[in-house]
């Protein structure tokens, strides 16, 4: 196998689309099917089932995948080791939480561009959905949630410490008076949830199906900053990273509620797929985010 076509495979694999893949590797997409039948040809399989506009990967196109990404690994391993300027030419791609994002991040990137000034990164935000698929489809190298869980078996994950979590409503809100809260009075309140801030909503779902409901929000956005002015208008209860609103609690635009069944708090989990090869520019960044990221 020609290790261009297989670098090809994986690409069209990775984004399942040809026209992106085509921009992907800067070659024509007649240029990205006329590898891929090569490959096809020479394997005597189909590794794509084309339905209309859409791609899949058939089930020989799976099992090479996975081999797949091994030997381009590989290669860019070499290309690493050898090439003086590799480094310029390394983009890594993160996924995390807005929170994360905004409130822990910096630190981190100023001491990673000390040492790998010529590394780029791509931030991409952090909603739940998806986030095992684009890990294991080689989308994202790596990705940070707040959760209590490992979303998926075939996910390394690592503990790198713990984010407080807060109910938090307006002042003028029904509850902000109340002495404690349990999970049948947060039930009876609209619900205002992040998309953005990947799994710790979770454990406000929890709390409703806890008091025998159905978790619905009432407002779902994609905006950490969106949910607390929500919250702030006294349109519902939220749960979000106390380091999330701690200046909306010093202006008193917000307050946090008195749970009754002791802190609450999610892992900051760093999650990476169990066969992907770290690069020394991202063994670096996780080196960096393990010692400083949660501190």
């Amino acid at each position: 196998m020609e290790l261009r076509d297989l670098r090809t495979f994986v690409t069209v694999a990775s984004l399942l689309n040809f026209n992106r893949a085509g921009r992907a590797l800067n070659a024509a997409q007649s240029t990205i099917s006329v590898r891929i039948r090569a490959l096809e040809d020479e394997l005597g399989v189909r590794l794509f089932d084309r339905l209309g506009r859409r791609v899949l990967l058939t089930d020989a196109g799976e099992r090479l995948l996975a081999y797949g990404r091994r030997l381009v690994d590989l290669e860019e391993e070499a290309r690493a080791e050898v090439a003086c300027d590799a480094s310029a030419r390394t983009v890594l791609s993160v996924r995390l939480p807005e929170t994360l994002c905004a409130q822990r991040l910096a630190g981190v990137l100023a001491r990673f561009r000390g040492v790998r000034p010529g590394v780029r990164l791509r931030l991409l935000p952090c909603a739940t959905g998806g986030l095992a698929d684009d890990l294991r489809r080689g989308l994202a190298d790596l990705a940070f949630v707040l959760a209590n869980e490992v979303i998926s078996r075939d996910m390394r994950s690592e503990f790198l410490g713990t984010e407080e979590l807060a109910l938090t409503v307006a002042p003028g809100h029904v509850l902000a008076a109340r002495g404690e809260i349990g999970p049948r009075d947060i039930a009876e309140q609209p619900l205002l949830l992040s998309t953005s801030d990947c799994s710790y909503r979770r454990i406000l779902e929890g709390i409703v199906a806890q008091a025998g409901r159905t978790p619905e929000p009432a407002i779902e956005c994609g905006s950490v900053a969106a949910v607390k002015a929500y919250a702030a208008a006294g349109l519902g209860v939220t749960i979000l990273p106390v380091a999330a609103i701690g200046a909306e609690l010093a202006a008193g635009a917000l307050v946090v509620l008195p749970w009754a069944e002791g802190p609450l708090e999610a892992a900051a989990l760093m999650l990476w797929h169990k066969n992907k090869w770290l690069s020394p520019a991202l063994a670096d960044f996780m080196d960096i985010c393990r010692a400083d990221l949660m501190a």
